[in-house]
Order: structure tokens, then C-alpha cells, then sequence
């Protein structure tokens, strides 16, 4: 390696481990590690990271812009605690696009041979459909994002996930609810039907009392609840192992 490859590959270091610290407090986020209002140091994530503070704060300024995380320059870092009215106003923004995405749909040419994949996964049987609520949880994200890019507006897709990364924690509480599973599976398939017999007003007007289910969730939100499917969330990766 030559003088210049390794001074290339040492400034790679540094971004390299704040890029996975950033990704690893993120799903620690999501997957209830970290809980709203949860405060912690900048030496406490170091050390369980095993790297310097350097990376880590940069990890954290980062988790800081994209609205995870406050910083509180007497007491350390804080998780961003809930605020319902942003998780609404998400919502909102969310609702829009997607309302827009059906109708660019509604009546595309071969719509039911682009969207194949999402009618094998949504519109199956009883007996074929899954009950991992952590899968689950990920596959309705990737079916609205789905909608979303065969929509053929990338900046309308961009904007989708940056809310709906936002929405993340929000949306796997709803999959810790009994009967959501069941209830998502027909309205995938309902919204799918819809868009797939060219009817617009209808795929908007079901698909935003879909997200309106998803969008309630956050007004009945509590620490509790919040613990409660931490505990959930914990024994089903255990028992998926």
C-alpha cells in the first residue's frame, strides 16, 4: 500500500466508526433499547462502543439534525422524549404523499405485473401469512415505500422515507398490538385491489383511514406502554433465534 492509500485509509477510520455508532444508536432507538427521555453521556456510549469520543459525538450531532436525539450542555444527551404533535404533524405529511403515490397509480399500464411482488406478499392466504411482528413490522414499511417508488416521483420517495424513518418507533409499537397483523394483511391487499381496478378516490380515501389506524396509536402512548414492548420486543428476537 502505498503512503497516500494509507493516509486515505486512516481519514476512513474515523467516518467509518461514527457511521456504524450513528446506525447502532438508531436501531437501539428503534428497537426500544433506548427509550424516549432515556439521558446518556458521551463517556458512557464510548466506552460501550469501545471507541474514542470523537466518533461518537459525531454520531450523535448527526442523530441530533435528523431529530432522535437532544443535547443538553449541563446534563449530557437525551433521548428525544415524545412529542405528539410532531408524530402527527409526520403523519400528515406522510398521508399526503402516499394519498398522491395511489393516484399516480391508479390506472399506470401493467400496474398488477409491477406490483407482483407486493400482491404474492400481501394478498395470500390465511394459512401463508406470517406472525413475526418484528418482520412484520419492517415488511409495512417496505410496502409503503414500495407504493412510493413505483409511483416514478423520487423526490416524493425521498422525502417518504425520511418521515417515515421518523415514524419508525410509532409504527412497531402498532405491531405490538394484538389483531394488527391480521388487520394490516387485508388492508395491504384492499389498497393493492384498488389501485390495481383503477379506483383513485377509493385507494386514497382507504388508504388514509389505513395510516389514520397507525396515526391514533400516538395519542394513546405511554412510558408504560412503551417498557411493556421493550419486554415483548426483547423475548420475540429471543425466541426467533
Amino acid at each position: 500500500m502505498s503512503q497516500s492509500e494509507s493516509k486515505d485509509s486512516e481519514s476512513q477510520r474515523p467516518l467509518n466508526l461514527a457511521e456504524r455508532i450513528y446506525q447502532q444508536l438508531k436501531n437501539d432507538i428503534f428497537d426500544f433499547q433506548l427509550l424516549p427521555g432515556d439521558r446518556f453521556s458521551e463517556n458512557e456510549i464510548a466506552r460501550r462502543m469501545q471507541a474514542s469520543r470523537t466518533p461518537v459525538r459525531e454520531a450523535l450531532y448527526r442523530l441530533e439534525r435528523d431529530g432522535f436525539v437532544q443535547v443538553h450542555f449541563r446534563s449530557g444527551w437525551q433521548v428525544r422524549p415524545f412529542d405528539f404533535r410532531y408524530f402527527e404533524d409526520l403523519y400528515d405529511v406522510r398521508t399526503l404523499l402516499e394519498m398522491a403515490a395511489v393516484k399516480r397509480l391508479c390506472g399506470r399500464t401493467n400496474i398488477k405485473e409491477h406490483m407482483a411482488g407486493l400482491i404474492t406478499l400481501w394478498c395470500c392466504h390465511e394459512s401463508q401469512r406470517l406472525n413475526d411482528s418484528v418482520l412484520l413490522a419492517d415488511m409495512d414499511e417496505e410496502f409503503h415505500f414500495a407504493i412510493l417508488e413505483l409511483s416514478g416521483n423520487q423526490e416524493m420517495a425521498a422525502i417518504h422515507r425520511m418521515v417515515c424513518e421518523r415514524l419508525r418507533i410509532i409504527r412497531r409499537l402498532d405491531f405490538t398490538q394484538q389483531g394488527r397483523i391480521d388487520a394490516t394483511y387485508h388492508e395491504h391487499s384492499k389498497i393493492i385491489d384498488l389501485i390495481i381496478h383503477n379506483k383513485p378516490d377509493d385507494a386514497a380515501d382507504f388508504l388514509r383511514h389505513h395510516i389514520d389506524i397507525s396515526k391514533n396509536t400516538v395519542r394513546h402512548i405511554t412510558l408504560h406502554r412503551i417498557q411493556s414492548a421493550k419486554s415483548r420486543y426483547n423475548n420475540n428476537i429471543r425466541t426467533n433465534r
